[in-house]
């Protein structure tokens, strides 16, 4: 099953006018009580869209990076580069291997788009402002976010030629919104200002498919890869305010990067001595942001987080037009 958001999904169904809003939330509970408890609402809204023949995922040779869900496969889009990152080496038991992304957009959404090794050198040819045609690639999810991966089968066309992009719509929904507003499964665009900062969690990760893995003895075991040189993935909480409400923003790895501005070498330190992060919270508080993401519910601590696709430091310019224009 796609992973498709159940927002979306609802509104994929109400918008075949099959079913009313009232009488769609009746019928999702209903499946959830008929099947004892053991499927989510995404599931039971998945099961009602098919017994409505409502069609939940677009068939065509090129999609819109919105009509993309994790777990597609021979996927093909259309997008421009909006930013390259740099190219990350890792060591694999013998061997070097090498990754690199890279964030692609179109008038509907943007997506990361992620390279491996051989493939790496394909970006020597990119630029920011490219268009790129992607065939044939597959979709995971990675930290509650999809990706883009090309795997075997997969091409690669820059700048192909008649093809163009006019606009590029920055994130899941760049719509700004007040975190008062904001509602579980919803993307946005929040301006807030810091005003706490927790350590950063770390933890050991597969060079190849980023999930946690297990120390086996003097290594390390992927469950899908097997032995593996383990690399190093972290997070960090922060909370936000802005001035209508607070919310814990939730920054994973890349994100952390361009949050301070700091490479992993550099982040490793603060793994060994959790101390030297003292200077970092510190300046960190007060500083305002401007991040692109989607609010999630935690189930444990029954609260709204803010999971960040993409963080910028707040530009004063900018927010006075956008005052002006209000």
């Amino acid at each position: 099953m796609f992973k498709i958001p159940l927002p979306e999904i609802k509104g994929m169904i109400l918008k075949s006018g099959k079913i009313s809003a009232e009488d769609l939330e009746k019928k999702i509970k209903a499946k959830i009580n008929d099947l004892s408890g053991l499927i989510s609402e995404e599931g039971a809204a998945h099961i009602i869209a098919n017994e409505l023949g409502v069609e939940l995922v677009k068939q065509g040779d090129k999609l819109k990076i919105k009509e993309i869900y994790s777990g597609m496969k021979d996927v093909s889009t259309l997008g421009k580069v909006v930013k390259k990152f740099d190219v990350r080496e890792f060591a694999k038991q013998d061997r070097v291997g090498k990754v690199c992304s890279l964030l692609l957009g179109d008038e509907t959404e943007t997506v990361r788009v992620v390279f491996w090794n051989d493939q790496v050198d394909l970006l020597s040819k990119v630029n920011e402002g490219d268009i790129l045609e992607i065939k044939h690639g597959y979709v995971k999810e990675n930290n509650n976010a999809k990706e883009v991966h090309l795997g075997d089968r997969g091409e690669l066309i820059i700048n192909p030629q008649g093809q163009k992009i006019d606009s590029v719509r920055q994130g899941p929904s760049h719509e700004r919104k007040k975190i008062k507003e904001l509602a579980d499964g919803q993307g946005a665009e929040v301006l807030g200002t810091v005003v706490q900062v927790f350590d950063p969690r770390f933890w050991p990760v597969c060079p190849r498919c980023n999930k946690k893995v297990l120390e086996m003895g003097q290594g390390f075991q992927c469950t899908e890869h097997g032995e593996v040189t383990a690399g190093l993935s972290y997070v960090l909480n922060l909370i936000l305010d802005d001035g209508s409400g607070t919310i814990r923003g939730v920054f994973w790895k890349n994100q952390i990067h361009h949050l301070l501005g700091k490479e992993e070498q550099e982040m490793v330190v603060f793994k060994d001595n959790p101390s030297l992060f003292e200077s970092v919270k510190t300046d960190l508080l007060g500083e305002q942001f401007k991040v692109i993401g989607s609010t999630r519910r935690n189930e444990m601590f029954d609260r709204l987080e803010f999971n960040v696709n993409l963080v910028e430091k707040a530009n004063p310019e900018e927010e006075i037009k956008r005052l002006e224009k209000s």
